[in-house]
Formats: structure tokens, sequence, C-alpha cells
């Protein structure tokens, strides 16, 4: 499912700042962060259909992705994984590339995308839901958001817990550096889940499994929960620091990349 929080051209360090859980049965192979062979993509990867949740490049281009809650898929769809990997791999403008989109909304299950380009600091948020509505696309405004199951924004309860949790960490380091992989593991992994105001899209207790931010439940396909935690932090020098705890048979594995945005002296 994935929710993730972050800061946008809002902040004195970090011009773009993200933190990310990436929630998948344990059993789906995966390849954790790493640079991708033969791209200039750095992020985690799906085996099995070669998408993506998150990764960026070496030019400054961004793309995440959330699943929408819903009760009825489409088991033939076309993989949502594939479409962050469809925007790193053109040449297209975050918008210009929502207006490609705008024709295929049909083709996949519910998904909220956001992409960026860091050297024009452009972010253009697109989503295929509510149904009749369409696939849709706006600019992201500057500011802290939080992205879960829903529209961008959308106040469920764990949405909002990670937001408050997210102002009080940035309000804690004020301009100072913020060591991303812990704060990423602090706000990120938060195990305690609400039994009120939840969305009722699926059963209760499903629901209530699904209320925390770092999931972690049994079902009868298999174990289910957060797979990994991530941190992407773009400073305005240019440099990037991507950051991603994941887990791999039951152990949890760090890794860290750090490199400049091509041909860029300061993001602002």
């Amino acid at each position: 499912m994935c929710i993730a929080v972050f800061i946008w051209k809002a902040h004195p360090l970090y011009p773009f700042l993200l933190f990310l859980n990436r929630d998948e049965f344990h059993n789906r192979p995966t390849k954790p962060l790493a640079w991708w062979e033969d791209s200039d993509i750095v992020g985690g990867r799906d085996e099995v259909a070669g998408g993506t949740w998150l990764a960026c490049t070496r030019s400054g281009r961004v793309a995440f992705l959330t699943n929408v809650r819903e009760i009825n898929s489409n088991s033939d769809a076309k993989s949502r994984g594939d479409l962050p990997v469809r925007f790193l791999k053109s040449n297209k403008s975050p918008h210009d590339f929502s207006e490609q989109l705008l024709g295929e909304a049909g083709q996949y299950n519910g998904f909220n995308l956001i992409v960026a380009d860091l050297c024009s600091m452009t972010m253009v948020y697109i989503t295929n839901r509510p149904k009749d509505s369409g696939m849709s696309a706006t600019e992201v405004s500057a500011g802290i958001h939080v992205l879960s199951n829903a529209t961008l924004d959308t106040p469920w309860p764990k949405s909002q817990r990670l937001e408050c949790s997210f102002k009080q960490l940035l309000d804690e380091y004020g301009e100072a550096e913020i060591p991303i992989g812990r704060a990423a593991e602090r706000i990120m992994r938060d195990v305690s889940k609400e039994d009120s105001n939840l969305p009722g899209i699926y059963p209760p207790e499903w629901e209530y499994q699904l209320s925390s931010i770092f999931i972690d439940t049994k079902t009868s396909m298999g174990r289910y929960g957060t797979r990994s935690t991530s941190s992407l932090a773009v400073r305005s020098s240019g440099e990037v620091t991507f950051y991603e705890l994941s887990l791999e048979k039951d152990v949890w594995k760090e890794q860290q990349m750090t490199f400049m945005i091509e041909g860029v002296v300061s993001v602002s």
C-alpha cells in the first residue's frame, strides 16, 4: 500500500525531503536500493513486474507511487509500478508526462503517482481515482504533504499522525542537518494503531491492522507489511542522499547512496 510524507520547497536546507514506507507481501521478490544495471536510475525494484515504488536519477528526476485502497481490482490491469519507471526513463516534463497518461486511466488499478524534476523544481501529483473523474493531474504546492492510499493529503488518522511527527522532527532540527536514516526510522516505524475514524473500505479487523504507519501482520496469503523504509533528501547544493532500510529474508539491511544532480549548481 505504502505511505509517504515530504516537504517541498519549504525548508532552508532541503528543497525536497521525503520519507516513505513500502508495504507488500513478504514473499514477493524485491531488489533493495541500488543503481539499476545500464541505467542512471537508483531505487528499489519489484522483481515480479520490474517496476518501483520510489526511484530517482542522476539528472534529478524523482517518482514515487502508492496504491489506492479499494475493494475491487482488475487482475488484468497493467502494473502500477511501471509508471515511475516510465517517467524516469522519459525526457518529458512532469506536466507533459501527466498529459501523456490522461488517456490511460482505465488500464491501471487505483494509483497515486508523484513525479518531479529537481532541476526545474516542478512536481505533479497524478491519480486515476475516483473512477468517474478519470485521470487528473495537479501541481504540488510548497509545504508538507502526506500521501497514503487515498488522494494526496486526505486526513486519514495515520496520515495525520505521521504529519504531526514529521513537523515535530523538522522543528527539532530547525536549519541543522537531519540524520535522515535515524530520522526515517524514528517516525516511519510507528506501530501504534487506531480503532476509530478509519476509512471503512475494508473489513474492520483489516482496517485496524493497516492503521499503523509501520505494518506487520499475517494474512491467509502470507505475512504482509512494511518491507522497506526509505528517505530521499535533496540539499540546496544539489547533493542527493538516498537511504533505505529493507527487509530481506527476515533480516533488516541498510543501504545509502549519495550523489550530485548532474549539471546543477544549486536547487532552490
